[in-house]
């Protein structure tokens, strides 16, 4: 059911919005749509080479989006996109129903194991990663 997957854990996230707003002078940035449900996300970064300085988001989206952004504003900055690449896949095969176990600085996945039973609604939780991937990606190749 639908209510399952609005838990206090992932409405306080979303609402916590962490990263939101937008950034003055990006090194790059991404806008993402998932034309199944209207979510539409941009990420904009600050860089030095592939570590993450500052990350902000501004979001028309669901909660699910909303809630995984703000995890990323919590824990994106000082990480380099390999780490950012590796918790996506974690976050992917914890949608997949497999057994992952999170590291505690990323901990708030857990709040995500009960998206799994909602396949229509992953790309809602990992937008926000692949805007990030790719803003960063993008940046990479203007250099």
């Amino acid at each position: 059911m639908i209510e399952e997957l609005y838990q206090k854990n992932l409405l306080r996230l979303a609402a916590d919005a962490t990263g939101d707003g937008v950034m003055a002078g990006p090194d790059s940035e991404e806008t993402l749509d998932n034309p199944t449900c209207g979510d539409r996300i941009t990420v904009q970064v600050k860089l030095d080479g592939d570590r993450i300085l500052a990350i902000n988001h501004q979001n028309r989206s669901c909660v699910l989006c909303q809630a995984a952004a703000s995890l990323l504003g919590e824990n994106a900055a000082g990480r380099n996109i390999e780490e950012i690449r590796q918790t996506r896949s974690t976050l992917q095969a914890m949608l997949n129903k497999e057994d992952v176990s999170t590291s505690s600085n990323w901990e708030k996945l857990d709040f995500f194991r009960l998206v799994a039973e909602h396949k229509s609604r992953h790309v809602c939780v990992l937008l926000p990663f692949d805007a990030l991937i790719n803003a960063v990606e993008n940046n990479n190749k203007k250099d």
